[in-house]
């Protein structure tokens, strides 16, 4: 399902920017800490930080493909951790 939203990060809690299985991506960390986004072959959430890229206050991505950020893997969801909590703009369709 396509959405353009502004998501919350709670503290240190891995957190699905995408409501659906996606190719691309658009986000980017509204916040003043840094975040870890990490792309996952499933629904299920990561459990640690391994292969996440950091993104620091600002940064982001415009319709990035998954297989691009995530070329070891096969993508199709995407994650973000905080450990101080943050907000996300995310779009994709």
């Amino acid at each position: 399902m396509a959405q353009n939203t502004d998501v919350v990060l709670p503290i240190a809690t891995w957190t699905q920017l995408t409501d659906a299985d996606v190719t691309s991506i658009t986000f980017q960390n509204k916040s003043g800490n840094f975040i870890f986004v990490k792309g996952t072959a499933g629904a299920s959430a990561p459990t640690d930080d391994d292969g996440a890229v950091r993104y620091n206050p600002g940064q982001g991505e415009r319709n990035a493909l998954l297989s691009d950020l995530f070329p070891g893997i096969a993508a199709v969801r995407v994650y973000a951790y905080a450990p101080t909590g943050a907000e996300v703009m995310v779009s994709h369709a």
